[in-house]
């Protein structure tokens, strides 16, 4: 029996070292003095290099303004007033210029565009936490010029009800606490509606789809932690604070797992040029007192993820973040992304809202679990099982749950949402051809061109993690009515999936057991409804770096190597391989993905062993083995390929799992279809 290493080698990834207050500080400074550098001569707009975003320059220059001047706000709230920089006095300057329906410096109004009633917002929480220092200082018409620009926001009722109900509410909050106008059932209108988002466990999906990504944390959770410190909103607050205190603090238990060694938030969802805004719901938890998280763990993995991007000197001397992830890449971007939308990273450094003698500060710091030992976690919200290894620490999630979609509905899957696999060391592939013909982390048909099926609007099984001997596994599944899609030629971008006009190919059930490295990906076609399938593709995770790697092939397996990681795929009868993509990832131009081909035969169970870990001198790709129980169709055993054996029960953790014996046909019968055509 092959002897993975990746459980045992030392770790190639080293553990991040957090960040302490000073360093904090350097960073806020660096951003803050970038962006004054950057602003137009009446400070209204920061204009940040490179093009124009789509929301138009106006909104461009906005963002840079609002995300840059909430960093302000918690770094001189968190000083009590001190400002070295003497931004407050430059950032009040622009705030009149911008709210000055005569000034050449405007800002577009709420009620123009519905950018600026995101951005109001950020507005209104700088406006608040800085009261004494710069509100309290304007006169009563300069205060009252505020006023009427944010005003707009009172009786709109066009706000998307997603996390956008939080910009009017924080708004509003902060009108009413200065005398402005403001509607309480309004208000209370926009907390049924963000409670109309949770879900298990305290987390919160984005609106009614399986919507799971960083806004449940660095918006979801971290909003109403913000919001409970102003002014304004002491008597609606109080009659929550347990409640939300309560949602957090179980969500974090979640969240804390998703942390890699090297700092790397999982690499997952939309708006990822925010980078480390990822740090926000556990300097929330700090600020809301969350009983059962100490300080010193939650400003461990908020200064580690802020270090993660600090030690790749993001952001630069220049104090610039560009979209992109550790460099500049602007495929990165959605429709609503502009050069100054990834100022939001400024969520990240929330912690410098705590004064220095706080006890967050002063606290022993205490390890993330990746740094503990290993750990299997389902999070049932989303379908996730989180596996994590100390070795090499990495974070992987195998995903049963997400897709920015509801059940049933047949569209393109986002690689950000319905991918098989993320994890806090791999990117989605995002060039165009992987939106429109999945191959990261994906079971799909293939027909003779290669073009493969989605998977979007799936089932899900559920999400377990049983004992079983001497380790937890992880078990979780899927039930895909795969479907090509003819996307339409006009997409949004949002984030979510293409639309289009969709055909059925078949049904596909996906079962995983998730240990370490590993997962035992079990693969069965259900039935077959196009003959134009001709292969059935299972992919594993794809690595990207500088050169595409090494790669070993043999024996119905195939292991790829580059950038310290490994990646492989091993099925006994499979015919295996490695797909290579250029310019479809922010860590590096050339992409390796391998992948098994398999007959297409209805009823037949399909193991694979699908692998990534820190690279090692194992040369092939390792393979687990499974014993099915006789007549059940389910593994009474499973050998792992560190010979580890574990005995599974899917039907215990799995109740909706059909669990047909091997070979037995579905009601549309076998169907085995010539392999793939080389084009």
């Amino acid at each position: 029996m092959r002897q993975a290493n990746a459980a045992t080698t030392a770790p190639s990834r080293p553990r991040v070292p957090a960040l302490d207050r000073d360093a904090l500080e350097l960073i806020a400074q660096r951003i803050l003095r970038g962006a004054m550098h950057h602003g137009s001569s009446g400070h209204a707009r920061i204009i940040y290099p490179g093009a124009a975003g789509p929301l138009g320059a106006d909104i461009d220059g906005l963002e840079g303004f609002a995300r840059t001047f909430l960093l302000a706000g918690f770094a001189v709230s968190g000083a009590r007033g001190g400002d070295p920089l003497g931004c407050l006095d430059w950032y009040a300057e622009g705030l009149l210029a911008g709210t000055d329906a005569r000034s050449a410096e405007r800002w577009p109004r709420l009620d123009e565009h519905p950018q600026a009633k995101v951005e109001a917002a950020s507005l209104a929480f700088a406006l608040d936490m800085t009261r004494p220092w710069l509100w309290d200082r304007l006169d009563a018409r300069q205060q009252q010029q505020v006023v009427d620009y944010l005003a707009p926001a009172v009786g709109d009722d066009t706000y998307p009800q997603i996390n956008w109900v939080w910009f009017r509410l924080v708004v509003q909050t902060f009108l009413a606490s200065v005398g402005g106008p403001s509607s309480e059932s309004e208000m209370r209108a926009d907390l049924a509606t963000h409670d109309s988002f949770v879900k298990a466990n305290g987390w919160l999906s984005d609106g009614e789809e399986r919507a799971f990504d960083h806004y449940g944390g660095w918006a979801l959770h971290t909003f109403p932690a913000l919001w409970a410190r102003m002014e304004g909103a002491r008597d609606l607050a109080a009659e929550r604070a347990g409640v939300d205190v309560q949602r957090l603090d179980r969500y974090l238990d979640d969240e804390l797992v998703l942390v890699g060694a090297d700092g790397s938030p999982l690499i997952q969802g939309r708006s990822l040029s925010y980078r480390f805004a990822a740090a926000a719901p556990f300097w929330a938890g700090i600020l809301s007192g969350v009983p059962s998280h100490a300080p010193g763990l939650l400003r461990r993995a908020a200064t580690g993820i802020v270090g993660h991007f600090a030690e790749r000197d993001v952001p630069g001397e220049d104090g610039v973040l560009p979209v992109g992830w550790h460099d500049a890449w602007p495929p990165l971007a959605q429709a609503y992304t502009g050069p100054g939308s990834p100022y939001w990273a400024s969520k990240g450094l929330m912690g410098l809202m705590l004064p220095a003698d706080h006890e967050a500060w002063i606290a022993p710091e205490q390890p993330l679990p990746i740094e503990r030992a290993d750990t299997v976690r389902a999070i049932t919200a989303p379908g996730w099982l989180v596996s994590g290894t100390v070795a090499d620490g990495i974070v992987r999630v195998i995903n049963h749950g997400t897709d920015h979609s509801v059940e049933g509905a047949l569209v393109g899957d986002s690689p950000l949402y319905a991918r098989l696999g993320y994890s806090t060391t791999t990117f989605p592939l995002l060039d165009e051809e992987s939106w429109r013909s999945p191959l990261d982390q994906t079971v799909a048909f293939v027909d003779a061109d290669g073009v493969a099926t989605h998977r979007a609007g799936f089932r899900s099984l559920g999400v377990a993690v049983e004992r079983s001997g001497p380790v937890d596994v992880g078990i979780a599944g899927s039930v895909v009515t795969a479907h090509w899609l003819d996307a339409d030629a006009r997409q949004q971008h949002h984030g979510s999936g293409y639309t289009g006009q969709a055909t059925v190919a078949g049904v596909i059930t996906v079962v995983s057991i998730v240990r370490g490295p590993w997962e035992a990906r079990l693969v069965r076609v259900d039935s077959i409804a196009d003959d134009r399938i001709r292969a059935l593709r299972v992919s594993g995770w794809p690595i990207s770096a500088a050169t595409h790697g090494s790669t070993d092939e043999r024996d119905g397996a195939v292991a790829v190597q580059a950038a310290g990681l490994r990646s492989s795929i091993a099925c006994d009868g499979a015919e295996a391989g490695v797909a290579r993509v250029e310019d479809a990832s922010p860590l590096g131009p050339h992409s390796s993905v391998p992948f098994a081909l398999l007959p297409v035969g209805a009823g037949e169970w399909h193991l694979l062993t699908v692998e990534l870990s820190s690279s090692g001198s194992e040369p092939a790709a390792s393979r687990a083995a499974v014993n099915f129980a006789k007549g059940s169709g389910q593994p009474g055993s499973l050998v792992w390929p560190d010979g580890v054996v574990t005995d599974t029960s899917l039907s215990t953790y799995l109740p909706g799992l059909d669990t047909r014996p091997p070979g037995e046909t579905s009601a549309q019968g076998r169907a085995t279809y010539p392999p793939m055509e080389e084009k």
